[in-house]
């Protein structure tokens, strides 16, 4: 191979230039010339870039340069420094990172990504001593500023004379390119890995990846930066609760004791972020605080963010420096979020709450979601962190205007409303149920009655909660009427009694009696499925007060019905008969053919108790023909086979019993489906089949749903049966 020296005195002669005259150009002297090209004095690689310019060698002058570096290979590069003393847990992260570095092809950037404070350069600096053999040239680190309060973000040009002179390179070129060029050729050939921390954009970091095949770049950012899409991506969600609780104890050390049941909570209360867990920690540490106290501070403040400031860190400064750099109508929709439940938004409810369309929403989404300030769930919902949302609504959400709040906020009722009734209407669509004038959103986030199932389930919290939230008006009692079918078909009692609760306190104070009483029916609803009986009897005959108070004979009927279930429940069937019986008449005469249908399963149930099973399986037969739904075809079939199987028929009621869980299934009913199982194991349990019926029970309570014994036989009847299968399997 020809010698750098030599070939450069060639290129020199050939374009007719004196050694003085190639110095003055690319700003050496003559003198440096003349030893290069005798070969006293080796090339730095900026000398070779800019001769290799001057002769116009089209990078042939640089490419010896650089096999002459390499051949005389410079010293390995100090290594990265930085305290990783309190960076726990995280192995899978960093076993992510470790399968990047150990790679010997594909890209060369790992980027790692997060919400401010949630330990991205930890993470790196923990990669970085765990791969220092992998990489003999040694490890550089650069500050890239991107959300650093007071200074400007560094610019590649800047970054790339940072990273040289760190590299030893004594001559850098003025011109920006050329130092990149310089950069990737200093690198070449070497095995370095790069931390480049704290990155806005991918324009700061893209010019800086060495094309070496050798060297790893490891990127941080609170930014996605899609634009990097060769990237090997390492999402930093929060810290695992027996992590984070880790963390805290190694940073206050022995001010707070293992097993502190406030320190658990001070964790829970940071939602796993590492910053605030450190702040957190730190003052316990430092004195005048034990976890206990910190605890009740943080409880006491208007927000945590207050207590997780320590003068120097503070986690609503670091979330700041991310809000700043939005966009004005990202920062609207954030600091909306606030009036949200503090559970995951809808698309739509984030629309309706800034009065968007969801395809406008979803490009504002896209800048939260790109600053890790809110977080896209698999489905599509939106996820805001806890801290995140303290920050919204203590800083953010004063700022917009009351009158905008209050016409945000009501968007946001009604659209919830809306999507539930028509969620409602699909699951139940013969039911009859009071008008309500509300916008329908144009586009539902379900198709059919089993989407709307599980919306309503993936969305149970911030539906109870957004009804509690408008006690004092008629949305409350809305809102909570429309949710009851959904209560009831999955036996959900604490969130049902709750809404109809606010709902009660706000007809009652607009003296509303028509809403009193279909409110308390439900309520009294709600009392019987989970057993309550007095609570129950008493909510029905306050109803049946309130529609006669109102002129409403259709709902005294019901309350009057409901009442009459009661009393079955309580032990009396021959009130119960009499009571349905005259409410079965008035169904019959108004049309009400769903309501015909329960009134003849509960006068079934009531008769069967009086041991009057001819009559009883007419009037549950009857039921379960008349049925309009599935679901009320698997509770007339779970009616029918009880029958049976009280009259002593266990085959006519195993068939019944295992058509009604074929179809409960189906209809994704899990109480209908638990009620037969249960029942299918009460027959076998009769047959001398202990071991079956221990199965079936199993896989009954593996529904995880419950079938009460105080108001469904089939659970009475397993009481009295269980313990003896039991005995007989042991």
């Amino acid at each position: 191979m020809t010698a750098f020296g030599p070939e450069l005195r060639r290129r020199r002669m050939v374009a007719g230039m004196t050694a003085a005259a190639l110095g003055e150009g690319v700003g050496f002297t003559k003198g440096h010339i003349s030893k290069v090209e005798t070969g006293q004095t080796r090339p730095t690689v900026a000398f070779a870039v800019a001769v290799d310019q001057a002769l116009g060698a089209e990078g042939a002058l640089l490419g010896l340069a650089e096999s002459e570096l390499i051949a005389s290979r410079a010293p390995r590069l100090p290594g990265v420094s930085g305290s990783t003393r309190f960076f726990l847990g995280r192995e899978r992260e960093l076993a992510r990172v470790a399968e990047f570095l150990d790679r010997r092809s594909g890209g060369a950037v790992c980027l790692l990504t997060g919400l401010a404070g949630v330990g991205k350069t930890a993470l790196a600096l923990a990669a970085v001593a765990r791969a220092r053999t992998g990489f003999p040239d040694g490890s550089l680190y650069l500050d890239l500023r991107g959300d650093t309060p007071g200074a400007a973000e560094a610019q590649a040009a800047e970054s790339a004379q940072r990273l040289l002179v760190m590299l030893d390179v004594e001559r850098v070129p003025a011109d920006p390119d050329a130092r990149v060029a310089l950069l990737r050729s200093v690198l070449h050939g070497r095995r370095v890995l790069v931390v480049l921390d704290n990155a806005r954009s991918a324009a700061q970091v893209a010019p800086l990846i060495p094309d070496s095949p050798g060297c790893r770049v490891l990127v941080t950012s609170r930014r996605r930066l899609a634009a990097l899409d060769e990237a090997w991506r390492v999402p930093l969600g929060m810290l695992s609760q027996p992590d984070g609780e880790s963390l805290f104890h190694a940073v206050a050390r022995a001010s707070a004791e293992r097993g502190d049941p406030a320190v658990g909570e001070i964790v829970r209360r940071c939602g796993g972020l590492p910053l605030a867990i450190r702040i957190a920690a730190a003052q316990v540490s430092a004195g005048g605080w034990t976890a206990a106290r910190f605890l009740d501070r943080m409880a006491r403040e208007p927000t945590p963010l207050d207590a997780l400031d320590d003068g120097e860190r503070s986690v609503a400064a670091a979330f700041l420096l991310s809000y700043r750099a939005l966009p004005v109508r990202a920062q609207f929709l954030l600091g909306l979020t606030a009036l949200h439940p503090p559970a995951a938004l809808t698309p739509g409810a984030a629309a309706a709450l800034a009065d968007l369309t969801v395809p406008e929403v979803e490009r504002l989404v896209d800048k939260l979601h790109d600053a890790h300030l809110v977080t896209r769930a698999e489905g599509g919902d939106i996820e805001v962190h806890d801290l995140v949302r303290a920050f919204a609504e203590r800083y953010v959400l004063p700022e917009i205007g009351d009158e905008t709040r209050e016409a945000a906020w009501f968007r946001l009722v009604d659209h919830v409303l809306g999507t539930v009734l028509a969620a409602d209407e699909l699951l139940e669509p013969h039911r009859t149920r009071p008008a309500v004038e509300v916008h329908r959103p144009r586009a539902l986030p379900f198709a059919d009655a089993a989407g709307a199932l599980l919306w309503l389930r993936a969305h149970t919290y911030t539906l109870a909660r957004l009804t509690e939230l408008t006690a004092g008006t008629d949305r409350c009692w809305e809102l909570a009427m429309a949710l009851r079918p959904f209560f009831f078909h999955d036996k959900l009692f604490e969130p049902w009694v709750a809404t109809h609760r606010a709902a009660l306190r706000t007809v009652e104070a607009a003296k509303d009696q028509a809403a009193a009483g279909r409110i308390l029916n439900s309520l009294g609803m709600a009392h019987i499925e989970s057993g309550r009986l007095d609570e129950a009897a008493d909510c029905h005959s306050r109803a049946a007060v309130r529609f006669a108070q109102a002129g409403d004979d259709h709902g005294e009927t019901d309350a009057l019905s409901s009442l009459a279930w009661v009393r079955l429940y309580q032990g009396v069937p021959d009130e119960t008969a009499d009571g349905l019986r005259v409410a079965l008449d008035a169904y019959r005469r108004t049309g009400r053919t769903r309501n015909v249908v329960i009134a003849q399963r509960g006068l079934a149930l009531a008769l069967t108790a009086m041991g009057r099973f001819d009559e009883a399986m007419e009037l549950a037969r009857a039921a379960k023909d008349a049925a309009q739904i599935p679901v009320d075809t698997a509770m007339g079939l779970n009616c029918l086979a009880w029958v049976h199987f009280r009259a002593g028929l266990p085959e006519d009621a195993a068939r019944a019993y295992t058509e009604a869980a074929d179809l409960a299934e189906r209809a994704g009913s899990r109480y209908e489906l638990a009620r037969a199982l249960t029942g299918l194991a009460n027959v076998a349990a009769e047959r001398g089949e202990p071991r079956l019926a221990l199965e079936l029970w199993a896989t009954a309570d593996a529904l995880d749903i419950g079938v009460n014994p105080v108001v469904a036989g089939e659970g009475g009847a397993r009481l009295a049966l269980e313990p003896e299968a039991r005995a007989a399997v042991d």
